[in-house]
């Protein structure tokens, strides 16, 4: 049975079992479709193979045609945040960074996640935004646990990416997730005047910081979907679906790699 507090839904334990495997088999769908990648590929192409993966693991994209969306990843170069459309026309090239933005539904759950890659021999200032963008999220997952407030974790988010100059983008924030692909609460990556929920066990949420390497301010193109940097600075994006705990959170949709590299920081 589900329980809310504050019209955020507290996870059962058969409900947590289904999203631990719609985390297990994204996390194993980002880590085989990043291999993917290469120079000269249209986004169409990582679309159509993203959205093979995902069927052949029984599951469904969580994100075509949710609100009209038109595929089931986002692919978003450089100075492109979030929510890019794949085409047939667009290709990536030797030096961009691509952030792959991808749900799946299984039996009735989603879980969500993002990462951003480097495309062949990137400049060092890309791969310091892709890592620190990385590390903002683990910043926020030190407050990600029952007791705490939820904008603890927006707070330390915002903060580590400002200690390098970089901008937080505001006008988009993680969610809850669950039996919706957006439920509540809303997550922002930055410092907060008010606390937020207290966090609970069995809460389930999707943090993602969108961090640009110039000003925080973004624009929407003609599409309505890709959301761009407004100065054209380069852009990253983090994310995954984890479940607070009495203790560290859950996180689901890491791969075992990543797991690995994790345990080697702690």
């Amino acid at each position: 049975m589900r329980t809310k507090k504050n019209s955020v839904t507290i996870k059962s334990e058969s409900e947590l079992a289904r999203m631990r495997k719609a985390g297990k088999i994204l996390a194993k769908v980002h880590e085989q479709l990043g291999k993917e990648l290469r120079p000269g590929m249209s986004t169409y192409e990582i679309d159509r193979i993203g959205e093979e993966m995902i069927r052949s693991f029984g599951c469904t994209p969580s994100f075509k045609n949710y609100n009209g969306y038109p595929a089931s990843v986002c692919v978003s170069i450089d100075e492109e945040v979030v929510h890019g459309i794949p085409s047939k026309e667009k290709f990536i090239r030797e030096g961009d960074i691509v952030s792959l933005d991808i749900g799946v539904v299984y039996k009735g759950y989603h879980s969500d996640a993002a990462r951003t890659h480097a495309v062949g021999e990137i400049s060092k200032e890309a791969s310091l935004l892709i890592e620190r963008t990385r590390q903002c999220f683990f910043e926020g997952m030190r407050y990600a646990k029952a007791g705490h407030c939820l904008h603890e974790i927006s707070g330390a988010i915002g903060a580590y990416a400002e200690r390098f100059g970089y901008g937080v983008v505001r006008d988009l924030c993680g969610h809850g997730i669950g039996r919706k692909l957006h439920e509540e609460p809303e997550i922002p990556n930055y410092k907060k005047l008010l606390p937020g929920i207290r966090l609970r066990p069995g809460m389930t949420l999707a943090v993602e910081p969108m961090i640009n390497a110039g000003k925080a301010a973004v624009c929407w193109l003609d599409d309505e979907w890709t959301v761009v940097t407004k100065d054209m600075s380069l852009s990253a994006h983090y994310e995954n679906t984890i479940v607070i705990t009495e203790g560290m959170p859950e996180i689901l949709t890491l791969t075992d790699s990543e797991m690995a590299k994790n345990r080697q920081h702690d």
